[in-house]
């Protein structure tokens, strides 16, 4: 992978930017702490050279320092809602960061649950919480939040909140996802904190939109692709250039909530520390980009997936389109077209080719590999034996993996399975291959060739399976896919110049 982004110089600045902000608040900062922690596999994807675990690299740096309040909106735990990308509810992944946190060192010194209206659900989920040593507060619903701020900022509003005492000079407040009352959690703690005679400061890290890149970067038109159903839109900071002639990168949640916040900082504080949302920012990925021209392909790379995976989804479930619609106008700003990954075209001449669906893989020297569908194999399994090869140096026509060892597993699947496709999945070659490699080295060389596939660009006719897809991307490959169903002819995306 060609790098673009230093690594090592972000967990420096960052770690020393946010102890600089402790300094200012005379040592108590509530951090809200946005985006994914442990793996932002999006930051890793449009900056190549960032590390999917680096803002939790850089947390270690400082951790002597750092205590954790995880936050969870009750009407979340309620409704058991599901993280997208994990499959599992918040509830769940609530106690596994907890515990992962715990595991790398960090005190994790209790939850707050936001919205609280007495759920049943709720107390039964805290018994949950005290069971696995964690403390549980509960934050409840304020009339008028956020625009009546006397209310709010009152023994009736923040005052009612049950007060977290926290032991450490930096607060890290982080939650499974959006919605769950980070902002809210940070100011109803700084205003207890007022009340008790401390002076503790506010301050969010969040990595996108990169604030001192240009607004129509294709790093940040990337994360409006990542949020495109959301409807989030990057905009120009307009109190950050009223207040010092600067142009900076915000997006309109933030910027739409300043005014509010500032005015319930000044009526916390006496006074707001802050001009603008860029001032409440501490991040600093945009000073670590060593090669733009990197960081621009990746980028485009990326809003091109993140159309076809909105399209696709569409064709599964029937919803979307305007998700779709506005990924379109975002590949039209970032001068996005389908040739930025010649594995795209490479899979539909292969389907021409061949008459079934079919898959391509840019190899990391440049070499595409295909696969098609056979009698025995789908198009991912195909495509994967062949990569391997190649990066074996093994040649394409030799078989490691015998058809006297496929037919057996076919058999299995259809007779006694009850499955109508009896072709191996991805997965399924890798067990055979597995098998196979103990009596053949070709097979061994092969296998042991699995981890040079990361990062690779492959792209399929047609939606590939459940199980292939899972497969591919644990194998860290970039993956996307034609928006029709197997049986479909594809259609390679023309964008016209209006």
């Amino acid at each position: 992978m060609v790098i673009g982004f230093d690594n090592k110089k972000y967990i420096q600045l960052q770690s020393e930017k946010i102890r600089e902000r402790v300094k200012e608040f005379g040592g108590k900062l509530y951090l809200e702490f946005g985006g994914k922690l442990f793996d932002d596999y999006h930051a890793s994807r449009v900056l190549p050279g960032f590390a999917p675990d680096s803002k939790i690299r850089m947390l270690k740096t400082i951790s002597s320092d750092v205590e954790i309040i995880l936050a969870i909106n009750a009407s979340d735990i309620e409704k058991h809602k599901m993280r997208g990308d994990l499959g599992i509810t918040y509830e769940d992944d609530l106690i596994r960061l907890a515990e992962t946190f715990r595991n790398l060192g960090f005190y994790v010194g209790s939850v707050v649950i936001t919205q609280y209206r007495g759920q049943e659900s709720v107390d039964a989920y805290r018994n949950r919480l005290k069971a696995n040593d964690l403390d549980s507060y509960l934050h409840y619903p304020i009339n008028g939040y956020p625009s009546d701020v006397q209310f709010i900022v009152s023994e009736n509003g923040f005052g009612k909140n049950e007060f977290v005492v926290t032991k450490k000079s930096l607060v890290v407040v982080t939650a499974p996802g959006p919605g769950s009352g980070k902002m809210a959690t940070c100011l109803s703690q700084i205003y207890h904190e007022f009340q008790r005679g401390i002076k503790a400061g506010y301050a969010k890290f969040e990595t996108f939109p990169i604030w001192n890149l240009p607004l129509k970067h294709p790093v940040n038109i990337a994360y409006e692709a990542a949020t495109a159903d959301l409807n989030d839109v990057n905009m120009i900071d307009p109190f950050h250039l009223e207040a010092y002639g600067v142009t900076t990168v915000n997006y309109n949640r933030d910027v739409e909530i300043f005014p509010v916040l500032k005015e319930m900082l000044e009526r916390i504080q006496g006074k707001s520390p802050y001009n603008s949302p860029t001032d409440m920012g501490v991040n600093m990925a945009g000073y670590c980009i060593v090669d733009d021209d990197v960081c621009r392909e990746a980028s485009k790379k990326e809003i091109l997936r993140r159309y076809y995976t909105a399209a696709c989804d569409s064709v599964r479930k029937g919803t979307g389109e305007k998700t779709v619609e506005k990924l379109i106008l975002l590949m039209r700003q970032a001068e996005v077209q389908p040739s930025l990954n010649p594995a795209i075209q490479a899979s539909l001449d292969r389907e021409q080719q061949t008459g079934g669906p079919a898959a391509a893989m840019v190899m990391p020297d440049g070499h595409i590999v295909t696969g098609k569908t056979s009698a025995l194999l789908g198009a991912a399994a195909s495509m994967l034996l062949n990569a391997l090869k190649y990066m074996a140096g093994i040649d394409q026509e030799e078989d490691i993996i015998s058809p006297s060892a496929i037919e057996p597993i076919c058999e299995m699947k259809t007779q006694h399975l009850h499955h109508r496709n009896p072709r191996l999945h991805s997965d399924e070659v890798l067990i055979a291959l597995t098998v196979s490699a103990s009596q053949n080295k070709n097979a061994a060389l092969a296998l042991s060739m699995l981890d040079s596939l990361k990062n690779c660009e492959a792209h399929f006719s047609a939606i590939p399976s459940l199980v292939d897809e899972k497969l591919y991307k644990t194998l860290g490959v970039l993956l996307s896919y034609e928006p029709v169903l197997p049986k479909k002819v594809p259609r390679p995306i023309v964008l016209s110049e209006d």
